[in-house]
């Protein structure tokens, strides 16, 4: 959509692809219903107004999930994903957000039965997994027999934009193709155009837009500043302590010429019974050259 700390995508060069414009599109209802009812091939009786950039965080302490479009239908929940960019770590992803989805539809006291049916849906400009195929889905299988699934009714889908040309079914074909070049090439994908061009022309959504790039640019920059300013305090910090321990050292060093016991130069320096070990192995090798001089 946009590059972090550098020149913002113009408002009027969005499309469907940029995070902006597909959660601004996928806010309608309808919309939403028809494109989920296209990949996935099933029925949803009524969808929930969906939201956009669900955040789940069920706990102070555990790492929250900000989720592109969340939508739930009445024995079923959805996460859409765009994902402009290869992720290596999509699996990973998919393993946490459906986490996530559970914690947040379960509640206190309710039994694992009444958990609803998930679907975990990223839709990848390029292909995450380099097999070349349009679809990829993934449900828990027993490795020993392939045909026996675990039943945990949830389901993973991966849509591979770049694959397009090898899709069968025309309707999901059409949509990657249009998600791949932006080219309308059927009814669904000219409204979803449409849709988007109707967006840009209220001047509402483009201060919108202009605002959350001027708030994403505030947090680069001040996280750039921020993280500017602890590298110098830790170097500041890293160097006192080099030069602390170098001065521990030479004192130590001058003690042992005095013959000052082991003990008690530990005491006074702080340093470690290995160092000053090391150290007196030095000041008698030294002592030893001078003799010999």
């Amino acid at each position: 959509q946009k590059k972090v700390g550098g020149t913002m995508k113009k408002f009027e060069d969005l499309t469907f692809t940029d995070h902006y414009m597909f959660e601004k599109v996928l806010k309608n209802p309808e919309i939403c219903k028809e494109l989920l009812e296209r990949l996935l091939k099933i029925q949803i009786e009524r969808l929930e107004y969906p939201e956009v950039e669900k955040t789940i965080s069920p706990y102070y302490e555990t790492k929250g999930v900000r989720l592109d479009v969340y939508v739930k239908d009445n024995n079923k929940v959805f996460d859409i994903e765009l994902q402009n960019s290869t992720d290596l770590n999509l699996g990973l992803r998919t393993r946490y957000y459906q986490s996530m989805l559970d914690t947040d539809n379960l509640l206190k006291g309710q039994h694992y039965t009444e958990l609803p049916d998930s679907y975990i849906v990223f839709i990848c400009k390029n292909d995450p997994f380099e097999k070349e195929l349009p679809i990829y889905t993934f449900q828990t299988v027993c490795i020993e027999n392939p045909n026996l699934t675990i039943k945990d009714n949830a389901i993973k889908k991966i849509f591979n934009a770049k694959a397009y040309n090898k899709e069968e079914d025309v309707a999901i074909k059409s949509f990657l193709q249009y998600i791949n070049n932006n080219k309308t090439v059927d009814d669904f994908t000219q409204r979803l155009d449409s849709f988007v061009e109707k967006i840009k022309q209220e001047e509402v959504n483009r201060k919108e837009y202009q605002s959350m790039n001027i708030h994403d640019q505030d947090t680069f920059l001040r996280g750039k500043n921020e993280g500017f300013e602890a590298g110098m305090q830790q170097g500041k910090q890293q160097g006192m302590q080099q030069g602390m321990q170098q001065k521990a050292i030479e004192t130590a060093k001058n003690m042992l010429k005095d013959n000052i016991p082991q003990n008690a130069i530990i005491k006074y320096t702080g340093l470690p019974t290995e160092t000053i070990e090391q150290l007196t192995k030095q000041v008698e090798f030294l002592e030893t050259i001078d003799v010999i001089s």
